[in-house]
């Protein structure tokens, strides 16, 4: 037997023994002529040059799936058995790998082995401390190759490429619809498991639990990034309205709609935002810099959204659709506006003489017309002041609420027409 004089531990060969030293006196014989990375052994320094050469020997006789090791391999194919020979003993959960079983019981135990030296937080896996390095280094090794947009995740690239592919690859089984994000797949079904009033605890759907990690998370992470994969992070939720998100970040934000916290301004005319990108879109107006431009007419706009609005004019593209009448509409906002025509909803009416109307144009003319403006005329000289500067105030608001109406259409001809004198809605081909 050879035996490790610092551990005690006992090897069958020599040379084994003489790996095992290794780990204790750090040393790394073999060096990698590409990029420079040191190994253990000489094995390893063959499994690590197949990331530079794109070798994946060990193919799947399955899935025709391929993999630059052959444990890796081996792992693989217990999707295609069914197969998890590793079970918790707390919770009796199976999994398929020791390594997925190991990162499971840190739930049970609350360890947290690795922590980041820099802010001393603590992670449960090393991959998730690797990514979370990238919030202080601002690494972002992974670049599109379409917009040069860059991102600190694999993940994060591949969501956003979809977004140049239109490839929505996660349909819901429930409703049906194709989505691009899978996080976004979980939070459509969640939505629809509420609407259908079924139980919230339906296993099928607690994905923030403590699933096998070779299901939730991609092959190709392992393979290109060498790293455990990824937990999902717990669910957080607002402890106002209860409403659930998948990230700490977006609850921060969404807290700001119960605070009315705005805390970025604009330095030239001190108007807040909640959110940074908010500012940075407004502050377009004061440099009238529009980024997106049409590649077909070469019109250009402040935003991405508005420039995916513009493109309907070219292709024809309506998106949105009545449930009632089955008209189609190129905005939500002109299907919001058609709807009122169904249900009767008449949102904005006069303070002085009660009349309600379907548009917030409808009452600002209303307001205009020389009756009603006789009327204040009367109204201002019988009432105390206090109430008729009220009820300025109030037309003041309305007068508002027109222009900022007016500003989201206005740059579409058709909801001009919608709003045109004597035209029925109905009537108009949007």
């Amino acid at each position: 037997m050879n035996k490790c004089h610092i551990c005690c531990k006992e090897f069958s060969t020599k040379s084994n023994l003489t790996v095992h030293i290794r780990i204790h006196t750090g040393e790394k014989p073999y060096s990698c002529n590409t990029c420079e990375k040191n190994f253990f052994t000489i094995s390893d320094l063959k499994r690590h040059k197949r990331i530079h050469t794109g070798e994946k020997p060990f193919k799947c006789n399955t899935c025709v799936k391929a993999f630059t090791q052959h444990n890796h391999l081996t792992d693989h194919m217990r999707i295609h058995k069914g197969e998890k020979s590793y079970s918790c003993d707390t919770c009796e959960k199976a999994f398929r790998t020791n390594t997925e079983l190991t990162v499971h019981k840190r739930i049970h135990t609350g360890e947290k082995p690795y922590s980041c030296d820099t802010c001393e937080k603590t992670f449960s896996q090393l991959g998730q401390l690797a990514h979370h390095k990238r919030i202080h280094t601002g690494e972002k090794p992974y670049s599109c190759d379409t917009c040069e947009k860059a991102f600190s995740r694999q993940s994060h690239l591949n969501d956003h490429k979809r977004i140049h592919t239109e490839e929505k690859p996660f349909k819901c089984d429930i409703c049906k619809k194709n989505i691009y994000r899978q996080e976004f797949l979980n939070n459509t079904q969640k939505k629809q498991i509420k609407e259908e009033e079924i139980p919230y605890e339906d296993p099928l759907f607690i994905n923030m639990e403590a699933e096998s990690v070779e299901e939730i998370v991609k092959e190709e992470i392992k393979e290109e990034e060498g790293t455990e994969s990824e937990e999902f992070e717990s669910m957080n939720t607002c402890d106002i309205c209860y409403k659930n998100f998948t990230r700490r970040g977006n609850l921060v934000v969404h807290k700001r709609v119960h605070t009315g916290e705005k805390p970025f301004s604009c330095d030239q005319c001190e108007k807040t935002f909640r959110q940074s990108n908010d500012l940075n879109r407004h502050k377009r107006i004061h440099t009238s810099e529009k980024p997106y431009s049409c590649d077909q007419c070469e019109k250009t706009f402040r935003q991405s959204s508005e420039l995916t609005v513009h493109k309907r004019t070219h292709t024809g593209e309506k998106p949105y659709s009545c449930d009632q009448c089955e008209k189609t509409f190129s905005q939500i906002s002109h299907l919001t506006v058609h709807k009122r025509i169904h249900t009767g909803d008449k949102p904005f009416s006069c303070k002085l003489c009660d009349k309600h109307y379907t548009f917030s144009s409808d009452l600002s003319r209303h307001n205009r017309s020389p009756g009603h403006l006789e009327m204040m005329k009367t109204f201002n000289n019988t009432v105390p002041t206090s109430v008729s500067i009220s009820l300025i105030k109030c037309e003041e608001v309305y007068v508002k609420e027109e222009i900022k109406e007016e500003e989201i259409f206005d740059e579409d001809p058709l909801s001009i027409q919608m709003r045109a004198d004597n035209i029925d809605p109905l009537s108009i081909d949007m």
